[in-house]
């Protein structure tokens, strides 16, 4: 089985999304989020982190990332698991830095994920958690 990460950078209710080159023989023409493949030696964190360096130009803040969930495609041989990074935080601008790869990124608004074709079908459910409010903070009054 293939260990795959991807992260999910979010602004303003939208994702960056990379749109995988119609060219490439797994996926293409689909728009998934920006990541790879875990290689030998390295934690799920690290390969994100080296990924979204590598594909899309940014640093992820330490410990600005968590998982959100996991993802399954094919089977046997070509089965793979990937897991789905919510980046809180980072620094740089996102660009595509991986031409060979994607033909283009862009920010598309999480409720508009379902109307577009992409990798995993599944992906649109397990982002609706990052458009939630964040739980709201009880302060105390001081006199």
């Amino acid at each position: 089985m293939h260990m795959v990460v991807c992260g999910a950078l979010v602004v303003n209710d939208a994702v960056l999304l990379a749109h995988r080159s119609p060219a490439r023989r797994a996926y293409p023409d689909l728009w998934d989020l920006p990541g790879g493949h875990v290689e030998a030696g390295e934690s799920a964190r690290q390969a994100l982190a080296r990924e979204l360096r590598e594909e899309v130009g940014v640093e992820i803040v330490a410990e600005s990332s968590s998982r959100v969930g996991d993802l399954w495609a094919g089977s046997g041989e070509d089965a793979v698991h990937v897991g789905v990074w919510h980046v809180g935080a980072w620094l740089g601008s996102p660009a595509n830095r991986a031409p060979d790869e994607h033909d283009d990124v862009a920010w598309v608004g999480l409720s508009e994920l379902g109307g577009l074709p992409l990798v995993h079908h599944g992906l649109p459910a397990l982002l609706r958690s990052l458009t939630r409010p964040p739980p709201s903070r009880l302060t105390e009054k001081v006199a």
